[in-house]
């Protein structure tokens, strides 16, 4: 699959090259697994004088053997003697670079933290040494997202103040999932966007993985991703238990009670029987798993609250392969994927109301973009979109079938909000998969 897309990604990467020919620049690239921060530096950073390093999960002394390869392949120098630690080779790199202009990436920067902790204090010292008179343009990545912001944003850590730019890279946006779809299933309908939307979450790799499968119909994409081998039965354990470590299990099954619609912590805490506030604060905090929902305009302390998984593709896993994993363990993927059938329609509106949220906030139409209910969720209203700068507030309703749109029933469920919009002009639209 060709790339697609990052050209704000490409052109900050590049900027920021230009200006490490003058001043040494340290930035850190943070986003989950597979979302492609790879596939970015290497396409933004072509030319020979690049060097990559990635940290596998093994001895220094080996490591830094594969490092100095590295080094004399690409940078054509003399390296005399033998280097055994992290702290040589980049005290070398960085002295070298007061000489000679240069960009090095460090994939999976995080690891370091298990093969010696001690490197980032050693690599703190060093920078603080020499960034003046360095050209380096170093560039730290890392797929561990808790981790990898831990190191750079905890004030407690050697490397913290010390990056010069910070780069999150999120899924792809919806123009760029539709000119995929475009170039690769030119034919396809509102449903298989849906259905490509909801199961990649947009993710660069599972879109890749579909796009070489030529999986583009729902019916495709779920006997690709529900097949014996398949990367996706397991991915939700290998994105996410390097993430929580140890307390893993309470993760996952407060994800999965929250993808299966239980999004309230009294709900959550009823099922589990313990408390999960610290989790919930994780998750959201830390992880960046979770978002906290409360309905438009309510106080910051509103004890109505429920929690969504943001990621759609880990929201799926833990609602349907991580509910089911009995049924994955038996070998028994055909009942798996029956269950989906059997509960899609009712899944995949949830998504289809996430699609047009997203699509209103790539709009940059509104200052306020969220959702409505009050007590025990009476007159719930799916999307509440406000431009309070221009004065005008579009309450929308969404469903899978047009026909179960009634813009009366919408108006009636708005009553008590419309009283907060006084003098704001009120539109009432309906959304459907014909909308896409």
């Amino acid at each position: 699959m060709k790339f697609y897309n990052r050209d704000s990604e490409l052109s900050l990467l590049r900027s920021i090259e230009e200006t490490s020919r003058i001043y040494a620049q340290m930035t850190f690239v943070v986003g989950r697994r597979r979302i492609g921060k790879t596939s970015l530096l290497t396409t933004a950073y072509t030319r020979s004088n690049c060097l990559y390093f990635f940290v596998a999960k093994k001895n220094e002394a080996l490591l830094c053997e594969e490092f100095i390869e590295e080094i004399r392949g690409k940078l054509d120098v003399p390296i005399f003697g033998v280097i055994k630690t992290f702290r040589e080779v980049f005290g070398f790199l960085i002295e070298l670079s007061k000489t000679r202009h240069f960009t090095l990436i460090i994939d999976e920067f995080q690891e370091f933290h298990s093969v010696n902790a001690s490197i980032f204090s050693e690599m703190q010292h060093i920078w603080d040494s020499n960034k003046e008179e360095s050209k380096i343009n170093l560039i730290l990545c890392g797929s561990v997202y808790s981790m990898m912001t831990r190191i750079f944003e905890n004030s407690k850590e050697p490397l913290f103040g010390r990056a010069t730019q910070r780069i999150h890279l999120k899924a792809f946006d919806l123009p760029t999932l539709k000119t995929i779809l475009n170039d690769y299933s030119p034919s396809y309908t509102p449903e298989d966007l849906l259905a490509f939307y909801l199961f990649t979450g947009a993710v660069a790799k599972y879109v890749e993985l579909l796009v070489q499968k030529n999986a583009f119909t729902l019916q495709a994409i779920l006997d690709e991703v529900i097949s014996e081998n398949s990367l996706f039965v397991e991915e939700g354990k290998n994105v996410l238990i390097d993430e929580f470590g140890k307390d893993y299990g309470n993760y996952f099954s407060i994800l999965s009670l929250i993808a299966s619609g239980k999004t309230s912590r009294v709900e959550i805490e009823s099922i589990l029987e313990i408390q999960t506030g610290g989790f919930l604060d994780r998750l959201e905090h830390e992880y960046g798993l979770v978002k906290k929902i409360r309905p438009v305009l309510a106080k910051p302390n509103s004890r109505f609250v429920k929690y969504m998984i943001e990621d759609n593709f880990l929201s799926f896993w833990f609602r349907f392969i991580y509910k089911y994993r009995s049924a994955v363990e038996a070998g028994n993927l055909d009942y798996l994927k029956a269950v989906i059938l059997r509960d899609y329609n009712v899944y995949s509106g949830k998504i289809l109301e996430k699609y047009f949220v997203d699509t209103l906030k790539f709009e940059k139409k509104y200052n306020l973009i969220g959702s409505y209910w009050e007590r025990n969720n009476q007159n719930e209203i799916d999307i509440v979109a406000v431009n309070d700068m221009e004065k005008k507030v579009l309450f929308a309703e969404v469903k899978r079938n047009v026909k179960n749109i009634s813009i009366e029933k919408l108006k009636e469920k708005s009553k008590n909000l419309i009283v907060k919009y006084k003098g704001y002009e009120i539109e009432y639209k309906g959304y459907s998969l014909c909308d896409m």
